[in-house]
Formats: C-alpha cells, structure tokens, sequence
C-alpha cells in the first residue's frame, strides 16, 4: 500500500502536532513512558483474543498465553485466592465495570446497586445497559462515598441481595471508598447476598504499591475489580483487566461449539496486541520497578501541591494520591494543558512521566 504525497505530508503534520500535544497533558491519567518498538513486527498479525483466555480454542492467532500471565500477575497484586480468579484484557475500565455489573447481576438478579454521586459517569450507563436497579449514595467532601448514607440506604432494602460498586480513586478527586467499612455496613445489616466490585481503573496499578495499604482488594473483600492497562501502566491501545472470583465466573458461562471455547467475556473479537503491551511493561519493570514509578508519581503530586500553595493557590490532595485538586483555572491554561475541570474544579494527574520542569511551566502560567 501506498500514500500521495499530500497524504504523506498530511500524515507527519499530525504525528508532530499529536506529539507536541502528549508532551504538554497534564490533566488526564494516562501514562506515557513507554517505547513498544519491539513490538512493530506483531503489527503485521492479526491477534485476536477471542473467547476465555484460559481456555483453548480452534483459533491460534492470539496471544491468550500472554493475557493469562497479565491476569494472573494482576490477581496476585490484588491478593486473590490462589486457585480462585479470573479475568482477561478489557478494552479499558468502563469495559471492566460493566463485566463485574454483569457478573453480579448474573448471581444476584433481584439485587439492588449502590454508588456514590462522584462514580464514572460510565457505570450509570451500564446500569441502563444492564437494567438493574441502582441508588445513588452522597459523597463526602474529599469524593469518598458517604457511609452514614449507604448504610441507610441499604438498610431501606435489607430484605434484598446488595451489590455495591466501591471507588478506588475518583475520576476528579482520587478519592478511595474503604472496601472493609463496605463490608462491615453489610455484615452488620446482616446482608448475606451481597457482591462489591471494586473501580480501580487508575489506582489498580498504585494501590498495591501504598503504604499504609488500601484497603480494596480481594482480602478486604470485593468479588472483582477493574484496572485500566492505559492508564498506571501504559499502553498505545486503551486497554484494561478485569478480575473476578473464578467459582463465580463459572455459574455463568456457557460452550460456543464454533469457536470451541466458552463464552465468558463482553466482547467477542478482543485486541491480541494489547496483553502483548502490557505483559511487556509488568516483565520489563517488575514490582521493583513499578513500586519506584508509584514513589516517582507521590513525589511529584507533592512538589505539585507545594509549588501552586507558594502562589497562593488553595491546592489540595487526598491521602497518597497522585491527584492535585484546585480551583478551577482559566480556559486558556486549560487548553494549554488539557486539564479536566467539573463543579468548579480543576486537576492535575501527576503519572510516572512528568518531570518539575513541566510543573514549574504550569505553575509559572498560573500565577500569571
């Protein structure tokens, strides 16, 4: 195949211009130290995961082996039952959310859902997608959801299975719901059908790597949890995993004769390229390395923090996060940086690629 040369020209004028925009991002969670050049030969195959990952299929072009160490790499970060999970390469988080909405609407058909006001806008669409039944729960100042008021509401439905949907760092604030102060509202209400999925879509790939530990993962209590791949780790492709309780993904799926696999996922054809990207980044970083990228990301938050307090800017973070939350500031520094701004604020997401100097540049823009 071939390009005119207006095309050509067309083509490079956007790769410098896409460029020059990833450079200056500072709003947005998305990581973006990564070189996948390596990889340049697999974009000549058409990978495609379809099916369960951990079952075989009459389909060999793919990269299941791959995605099988991912999620396995993943459940134990999360502390998963050694020989309980599951889970496969979404195509991100929202996919991720979906999939344990669905498995727990599978378990618990008549189950009512709780979230809090400040949970991805996604989740109330899959809700719709899925039909269930949902109450919204206050949030706290900081993002976190309200406890007084989710044990009020489900205490209103007690007589009904329970399925809460937990925040591990909210979209604007990073505010992190406690999974065992869930657990606990549950258990002393004496709900025994009950399913908490976790949204770890950014903090997935920080919280194991945070000390004092948060508490959102398997141990603490939740049935799945979902990460987004494009966002802690990094990736050309959004991507994400999603992690769920084996025995529980078994009472749900079911043999598909033509492809010889079972049908366990959302989507059927699913991106071969992106367990590839990420299995990459967690061999080539290891704990090690991704502990170091979580202490890079803590500091510069802090330094972030400091830097806009010194000009007088009321600047703030939750507990260990990575997200400095402001007033919200002019369009044009907006622009400049693409910072996502909602009820009056604004934020910077500071990810393992930002340097000060980028911070001294927007700092130096804000106090002018």
């Amino acid at each position: 195949m071939s390009l005119a040369a207006v095309d050509q020209k067309r083509l490079q004028d956007f790769l410098l211009n896409i460029r020059n925009k990833t450079d200056q991002f500072l709003g947005y969670p998305v990581s973006k130290d990564f070189d996948f050049q390596p990889f340049a030969d697999f974009l000549d195959l058409p990978l495609n995961n379809l099916g369960d990952p951990f079952v075989e299929s009459t389909w060999k072009v793919d990269s299941r082996q791959y995605e099988r160490e991912v999620v396995a790499f993943m459940a134990d970060l999360f502390r998963a039952e050694k020989d309980n999970f599951w889970g496969y390469v979404t195509n991100g988080g929202s996919e991720g959310n979906l999939y344990g909405l669905y498995l727990a609407r599978e378990l618990y058909p008549k189950a009512m859902v709780y979230y809090s006001q400040d949970t991805h806008y996604s989740v109330k669409k899959n809700l719709h997608l899925l039909g269930m039944e949902n109450i919204m729960i206050k949030s706290q100042p900081n993002g976190e959801i309200n406890y007084n008021d989710l044990h009020g509401a489900i205490k209103m439905h007690r007589n009904r299975p329970a399925i809460v949907f937990a925040n591990i760092g909210t979209t604007m604030t990073e505010a992190k719901d406690d999974v065992r102060l869930i657990l606990e509202i549950l258990e002393d209400l004496v709900v025994t059908e009950k399913y908490i999925h976790a949204d770890a879509a950014l903090c997935g790939g920080l919280a194991p790597f945070i000390s004092p530990r948060i508490p959102f993962d398997f141990q603490d209590g939740v049935d799945s949890i979902s990460v987004s791949g494009h966002k802690s780790f990094g990736s050309p492709i959004p991507c994400g995993i999603v992690v769920a309780k084996k025995n529980n993904v078994e009472k749900i799926s079911r043999s598909i004769d033509y492809i010889g696999t079972l049908d366990t996922t959302i989507s059927g054809s699913r991106n071969g390229h992106t367990p590839l990207f990420l299995w990459y980044k967690i061999k080539s970083l290891g704990k090690k390395g991704m502990q170091k990228r979580v202490d890079s990301s803590l500091a510069i938050a802090q330094y972030a923090e400091q830097k806009l307090l010194e000009i007088d800017i009321p600047a703030w973070r939750n507990d260990n996060a990575i997200t400095v939350v402001f007033p919200q500031v002019e369009a044009w520094i907006k622009e400049k940086y693409q910072l996502a701004s909602a009820n009056g604020i604004t934020h910077l997401v500071l990810m393992p690629s930002i340097k000060k100097s980028q911070i001294d540049s927007f700092v130096l823009d804000v106090s002018r």
